[in-house]
């Protein structure tokens, strides 16, 4: 509201006697009802008050909101903006009452983190927007809406007034006798109701601009559907249909269709490509069929938002995939185009490249997903750098055959040309590429907006040629690629990474940090099994909360920790080359360590690796070794530890007496300890207080010694709340003790 006042219009809201009113509630309730009444569009405040549809808290979609709205007819362009659809208005009225702040909660969507998904209204707001529209018809017996919560009988409503009636958002059966008596009704929200058929009467509903039948057990759309002419939104979310009536392709003032592609395979519409005013479609699966072709796509020129087309095997050639006409479509944001998985597909190797570079999109296009595709090589677009000035999200995914990210027309560009063509891309995930030897990065460092890149299973890949720091890159992940044997040698100028992972790299040998990476938090490094040390450089790494070190069985030593203040949780174990911890691994300096993890160092070691004591530490898990017969002694001055792991040691027979000590312990599991017999002495149990559970998992002599009532170290646990001790090595549990024994 600030940003549409006048001075004069500011006083007249200061010197209102709304500010006089004693009780806070009715305070806050006139000042909303006086920012309803500065609304200056009569239009704006019906699109206010048709939120008392929705019950209180719920979470209401920002795209069906504003279809509801247009069903009813309340969004209209300007003329001095006739460029702009009724969506588009409609986009602006959800803006001006956001910024009025009628709405909050607000979530974002996903993909496009700038673009609002949901929203809620707070129980005052709603009570107004109740308020307004009861006004509206006080002291007639007329009714337009029927919201969720209602309690009106359809059956009695006057013969007189019920083809007034516009919405009905109902959540019971839908009487086939009932429907035809609404003639004049705009919205039918059936979404979540106890419907299992919707009644062939729909049909006669000439006037229904917007359904919802989402989350239903409809399983069958009546032929009678195609009769909706005027219908704008067809709402079937989690809805699993046996077929869609041919009739669909008749309503042809269709702009919104709604429905997930898990259900539709084999039983997608035909003839969608006669729907020329859609603006939604969220996805198309291309058939054999007639009508199902991918030239239905042709003449939807209108679409926007996202599109997924899948099941690329059925289109002949290029040629074909041009009918899509992908470039003409400039409002489509983000682009997904898949080809099945279902047979030997190495005989289209050319036909999947030839496709491709027939579904070549637009320039503006922000987000593209390539999956299942077969060529070897891309089309020339895939490195057009005017066609990629506006992506920021690109996954390749199950390209199995693809062994270069090269085309004829990069070629010809010589290695000193600045031949930019990721400008904008934030984020770039490949998976599961086999035959990938290298990385599309070769124009990585002008690419200044990664900020994220994630490679998978790209087993063939040699080499990852960042050799210049990304000033915006804060996130790398890398798993599964076993000829790897180096990271980039850039990672060490990319100042802004906050999050390093890297998994099951079993030839990586070295990790480039030497000068540290200030903005670091997260580090991740496991199954590496040539690693043999950490990077010098980490100890500079000062921003460190998260490191963690697992399976690396080469490794022989890791570097001093102490510079790491800001360490929260630590993870060093089943590293069984390791003989020894630094002195100072865990210095007095690291005050932010809450959790440990470490152990299952060098088997021919006899006693734990020393190590510090850690006060302020709340979470320890412990790995052991064959010859280890006892825990170490440091642990019993853990004074605030909640919970204790103890893992793997077999040599141990004894739980020591000390752990009476940890008197905050709340959780203590012991696992895989397979000649452990003896827990602490029933005095010593006794003063863990605080202890809530105990597991006892994998430790077949304790467990026998814990049965209830006849094992001899019952007794010291039976006043534990919540007991579990069992024999498995995954789901299958022999025994559970449940809470409530004692």
């Amino acid at each position: 509201m600030m940003q549409f006042k006048e001075i004069d219009g500011w006083r007249v809201i200061q010197e209102s006697t709304i500010w006089d009113l004693p009780e806070e509630e009715k305070r806050i309730s006139s000042v909303l009802k006086l920012s309803f009444d500065e609304l200056t569009s009569p239009t704006l405040k019906q699109c206010f008050v048709y939120c008392s549809m929705f019950t209180k808290d719920f979470e209401i979609e920002k795209d069906d909101l504003i279809q509801l709205w247009m069903a009813q007819g309340l969004l209209h362009p300007s003329p001095n903006n006739s460029d702009l659809e009724m969506e588009d208005v409609g986009n602006q009225y959800f803006n001006i009452l956001l910024e009025n702040s009628f709405f909050q909660d607000v979530r974002m969507d996903y993909y496009y983190g700038t673009i609002i998904a949901t929203c809620k209204i707070h129980d005052l707001v709603h009570d107004l927007a109740e308020d307004v529209s009861k006004s509206k018809t006080k002291g007639s017996n007329e009714i337009r809406h029927v919201p969720q919560n209602s309690t009106i009988d359809l059956q009695e409503i006057p013969k007189g007034i019920v083809h007034k009636v516009r919405s009905m958002f109902l959540k019971c059966e839908v009487l086939d006798n009932i429907l035809p008596r609404f003639k004049g009704l705009r919205v039918l929200k059936l979404e979540e109701s106890d419907v299992d058929v919707l009644p062939n009467s729909i049909g006669e509903l000439k006037h229904l601009r917007y359904l919802d039948i989402s989350a239903t057990n409809v399983k069958k759309l009546p032929q009678s559907i195609g009769k909706l002419y005027n219908l704008q939104t067809l709402r079937m979310h989690e809805l699993e249909l046996e077929e869609f009536p041919k009739e669909l392709q008749n309503l042809i003032n269709l702009r919104h269709i709604h429905f997930e592609d898990w259900h539709a395979d084999g039983r997608y519409p035909v003839g969608m490509g006669r729907l020329k005013n859609l603006r939604s479609l969220s996805f198309f699966i291309v058939g054999k069929e007639r009508g199902r072709g991918i030239k239905e796509l042709g003449g939807l020129k209108h679409l926007k938002g996202e599109l997924s087309i899948s099941d690329l095997k059925h289109v002949r050639d290029g040629e074909e995939a041009k009918e899509a006409k992908l470039a003409e479509k400039t409002n489509i944001r983000r682009l997904e185009l898949e080809w099945s998985t279902d047979e030997d597909r190495s005989r289209v190797i050319n036909n999947d490249r030839d496709v491709l570079e027939g579904l070549k999109p637009h320039s503006a296009l922000e987000s593209l997903e390539i999956r299942n595709f077969s060529g070897e090589t891309f089309p020339p677009w895939m490195m057009c750098g005017d066609l990629f000035s506006s992506l920021k999200r690109l996954t390749v995914e199950n390209a199995k055959n693809l062994t270069e990210w090269r085309t004829e027309e990069a070629a010809v560009f010589s290695t000193t040309e600045k031949r930019v063509v990721f400008s904008r891309l934030e984020e770039l995930l490949l998976r599961n590429c086999d035959q990938l030897r290298s990385a599309p990065t070769d124009h990585f460092p002008y690419c200044t907006s990664l900020e994220h890149l994630s490679i998978y299973s790209c087993g063939n890949l040699e080499a990852i040629p960042i050799t210049h720091g990304l000033p915006s890159f804060h996130k790398l992940e890398i798993s599964n690629c076993d000829e790897l044997s180096s990271l980039p040698s850039g990672l060490q100028h990319c100042t802004s990474l906050e999050h390093l992972s890297i998994r099951h790299c079993r030839n990586l040998e070295a990790i480039p940090i030497t000068h540290g990476l200030p903005s670091l938090r997260q580090l991740k490094i496991s199954f590496c099994a040539e690693l043999s040390s950490l990077p010098n450089g980490l100890q500079h790494c000062t921003s460190l909360e998260h490191l963690s070190i697992i399976n690396c069985w080469n490794l022989e030593a890791i570097p001093s920790l102490d510079s790491l203040t800001q360490l929260r949780e630590l993870e060093i174990c089943r590293c069984g080359g390791l003989k020894s911890l630094p002195p100072n691994a865990f210095a007095a300096s690291l005050t932010q360590l809450k959790e440990l993890e470490i152990g299952w160092f060098w088997e021919e070691l006899d006693s734990f690796p020393v190590f510090q004591v850690i006060p302020q530490l709340e979470t320890l898990s412990l790995w052991g070794w064959p010859k280890l017969s006892c825990l170490p002694k440091q642990v019993q001055c853990f004074t605030c530890l909640t919970s204790l792991t103890i893992h793997s040691f077999d040599g141990m027979e004894a739980l020591p007496e000390w752990l009476r000590n940890l008197a905050s312990l709340k959780i203590l599991s012991i696992w895989k300890c397979k000649n452990l017999m003896y827990l602490p002495t029933l005095e010593a149990m006794k003063c863990l207080t605080k202890l809530q559970y105990i597991y006892i998992r994998n430790c077949p002599l304790l467990k026998e010694r814990c049965n209830k009532d006849s094992g001899p170290e019952w007794p010291k646990i039976s006043h534990i709340p919540n007991i579990l001790c069992c024999l498995c090595d995954g789901p299958n549990i022999l025994e559970i003790c449940e809470p409530g024994w004692n």
